[in-house]
């Protein structure tokens, strides 16, 4: 694998549009630290008044937008080469600086809490206060669950401790965690790594298949243990957090931020289990298609569809990237191209070290930025696709909204992203000519819902199992876990596929597992967006684009439906599935 000096810099993203240099980023660190003790210090003599919230809130905006600079800029240049002891430093300050500042800010809600409910309102209505109404609404929501003001400085200053899981376990499978080659049936060599696994997948060789599956999950049975008490102990981190702020669960204060309610995740659960016939009737059709007398996960990502060339290089795939967009208007696809091809958001090649997967990630007052790991086949092309759906909508919010509605939730974050891959999809099956690629664009539609609406779902239903396990005085081991696990993949994939004993530990490499209850929002970002790209394909395009402007200037669900879909209900999810099976029954049909 290349070293990250060898990856040619059209390749890599512009990080110098954020700071020209680390020395230019210390400058600022030291700047902005200076102020963070003074605002503490402020904060502390002159608290929170009717007269003086306005000012308070917008200083502590401003400074807030420099540490949130400070923290991104060091998280994607630690992200480019984990094993970049100065860049991983750097972070580790940057999060330090944001536990300072958080511990210095702790003043603020508290403060607003304090004041006259009726009189604040009142001042709402009116300038400069009314800019932070929906804030300050949103803070009175939540007053059973904000402390005094000791309290929560007190806990603020548990930020770092309380990431600590995240953070090693990233760190073990990031930076400490090597996986050795693996042979395929004419006994040559392939790099195993987290960017090549699925591709490993994907092969029509199974022994590599084979190969790649058991020696991937053989890596991680190395760290079993140590995996194990590391999640245990982020449950645990969730749980008491909860509890240090009344919720009566750990999903409740994790879904309560963006005041959704915990009907949306387990009526999503509910839905989804009921229609596990479907997911079912899909493995016996991959393995009829197959032709395996035994059906493993190893065979779950290798195409139906043998003939079709799925080779799918980054140019071609940021053309028909573009083309499939053009239905969002010439802003957004003007504004996209720019940002791939003049700009360079897009960090695009693996190299040794650098961050596993895919993600978007930026700051208010820069543009954001996309890591891929691009590997030149169609799931890359859908990758590119999803992450720059994450980007535009930064894009579109920054561009719209003041910087305390600057960001949005992650519960319709996975809606940008999927309606990106939804239209790709959708353009893909209509200009296909290849007969073989349409079929295998059928299948791999298929495999979308069964690994973001089923598999997701499934994540979600392990989560929440392994959080009420622990709040009911269980505990969490890694035969435990296992058994969890396993338990689920033989209620979600059915009779028809051998449960291999390594799958039982998969949940040990999900790093989506340390960002409690996140997951879900695939699941139901996924059904939204099903309905949302039907609609921008009909014309409703405009909805769809005011939606992405929205930012956090109204509750996630709000936002929903101002582009036309109900996420309290289980009809988007119903609909979806729907389309899922008249894909099938394509499928059933032509493959």
């Amino acid at each position: 694998m290349l070293r990250r000096d060898e990856i040619k810099d059209e390749y890599k993203w512009s990080i110098g549009d954020m700071f020209a240099s680390d020395e230019a980023w210390e400058e600022e660190l030291k700047a902005v630290t200076d102020e963070t003790s003074r605002f503490a210090s402020d904060g502390r003599s002159e608290g929170i008044t009717l007269e003086n919230i306005a000012s308070v809130l917008n200083r502590r905006d401003k400074i807030l937008q420099r540490v949130e600079f400070l923290y991104v800029y060091a998280g994607l240049r630690s992200n480019e080469d984990s094993t970049d002891t100065l860049h991983r430093d750097m972070s580790d300050r940057a999060e330090g600086l944001i536990t300072a500042f958080s511990s210095a800010a702790a003043f603020v809600e508290p403060g607003i809490l304090s004041l006259d409910e009726e009189k604040l309102k009142a001042a709402l209505q009116n300038e400069p206060l009314s800019l932070y109404k929906h804030y300050i609404t949103d803070i009175l929501r939540s007053k059973e669950h904000i402390l005094s003001a000791d309290k929560e400085e007190l806990l603020a200053g548990f930020y770092e401790v309380g990431n600590a899981a995240s953070d090693i376990f990233y760190m073990i499978d990031n930076a400490d965690m090597a996986f050795p080659e693996v042979t395929d049936s004419k006994g040559e060599k392939h790099p195993l790594s987290h960017g090549t696994y699925i591709s490993l997948l994907e092969s029509g060789d199974r022994v590599l298949r084979e190969n790649a599956f058991n020696t991937y999950y053989d890596t991680y049975y190395k760290q079993k243990n140590t995996l194990a008490a590391v999640y245990s102990s982020s449950v645990k981190r969730d749980i008491a957090f909860a509890r240090a702020r009344n919720y009566c669960s750990s999903l409740e204060s994790m879904l309560f931020v963006n005041n959704i309610p915990t009907e949306v995740y387990t009526k999503l659960i509910e839905t989804v289990n009921k229609h596990l016939p479907l997911l079912h009737r899909y493995v016996k059709l991959r393995k009829k298609k197959l032709g395996v007398d035994e059906l493993h996960f190893y065979d779950l990502y290798t195409p139906i569809v043998k003939k079709a060339d799925t080779r799918m290089d980054y140019e071609r795939a940021k053309a028909a990237v573009l083309k499939a967009l053009g239905v969002l208007g010439n802003d957004y696809v003007s504004t996209l191209k720019n940002a791939l091809e003049k700009e360079h958001w897009v960090d695009i090649y693996e190299n040794a070290g650098k961050r596993s997967g895919a993600y978007s990630w930026g700051a208010y007052g820069c543009h954001p930025f996309v890591s891929l790991n691009y590997n030149d086949r169609v799931d890359s092309m859908f990758t590119l696709a999803h992450e720059m759906g994450h980007a535009m909508h930064s894009c579109y919010t920054w561009a719209n909204q003041p910087f305390v509605y600057g960001d949005y939730t992650i519960f319709v974050a996975e809606v940008a992203s999927t309606v990106n891959e939804a239209l790709l999809m959708e353009y893909l099956l209509k200009t296909a000519e290849d007969k073989d690629f349409k079929a295998y664009l059928i299948n791999y539609f298929m495999e979308q819902f069964r690994g973001t609406l089923f598999r997701q779902t499934m994540f979600a239903e392990f989560e929440l199992e392994a959080h009420r396990t622990v709040e009911e005085g269980g505990a969490l081991t890694f035969a435990s876990l296992n058994k969890m696990y396993l338990d689920l993949n033989k209620k979600y994939f059915g009779s028809e596929i051998v449960y291999d004993e390594r799958i039982a530990w998969e949940w040990a490499r999900i790093p989506h597992f340390y960002t409690a209850f996140y997951v879900y929002q695939y699941a139901t970002g996924y059904s939204a967006a099903i309905a949302l790209s039907r609609s921008i394909l009909s014309g409703g395009a405009d909805a769809y684009l005011d939606f992405l402007k929205g930012g956090s200037s109204k509750y996630s669900i709000d936002l929903l439906k101002g582009a036309g879909v109900d996420m309290t209900s289980p009809k988007p999810v119903e609909e979806a599935l729907k389309v899922f099976e008249g894909l099938l029954e394509q499928a059933e049909n032509i493959l």
